[in-house]
């Protein structure tokens, strides 16, 4: 357990605060800003960048509303995955471990929402772009990174397989 702890602590650090900076700004919409409501610090913003508090039974861009009980179980499947699968990443992938913290919080933090509210608090409005929320943010950027993770270690991988490669071929011909 305690060999588990250490290689996890970053994991549940970061995942943990990304989950309470967006408890908190969702607990200050809630708070101050009515459902539907709209708030922008200058009005010449407001058709840019604007607070709404608004809420999703879906997932992103408001696909596939209704199917909150069903995004319970995929939020604490992927959270489990994630938990049992980071330990396993070696050092030298550290973008598939940032990805990994970044979409642990997101999927805890909108998981929060769905069993306390029954639906996740969207609040962050750009442009014409449906709504958003800081752990939406994170699940999205942790996937952009995730990817660019894993092909940056397939890449170190073959590049590594062509060099042992071309090792061996070179070890042959020597005399």
């Amino acid at each position: 357990m305690k060999h588990f702890l250490k290689k996890t602590v970053w994991l549940f650090v970061v995942a943990a605060s990304i989950v309470t900076l967006d408890q908190v700004l969702k607990k200050i919409v809630i708070t101050h800003l009515p459902y539907g409501e709209v708030w922008s610090p200058w009005e010449w913003l407001t058709p840019y960048a604007r607070i709404v508090h608004w809420s999703n039974t879906g997932v992103a861009f408001g696909m596939l509303q209704g199917m909150n009980p069903v995004f319970i179980g995929l939020a604490v499947l992927v959270s489990f995955g994630i938990v049992y699968y980071y330990p396993k990443i070696e050092k030298k992938d550290w973008m598939i471990k940032l990805a990994l913290m970044m979409e642990l919080g997101g999927a805890v933090g909108n998981l929060v929402d769905r069993i306390k509210y029954g639906h996740v608090i969207d609040f962050i409005s750009v442009g014409t772009f449906p709504v958003w929320n800081i752990a939406d943010a994170c699940i999205t950027v942790g996937v952009i990174i995730l990817l660019l993770g894993v092909w940056l270690q397939e890449k170190r991988e073959k590049n590594g397989k062509a060099k042992t490669t071309q090792e061996q071929a070179d070890n042959e011909v020597s005399p």
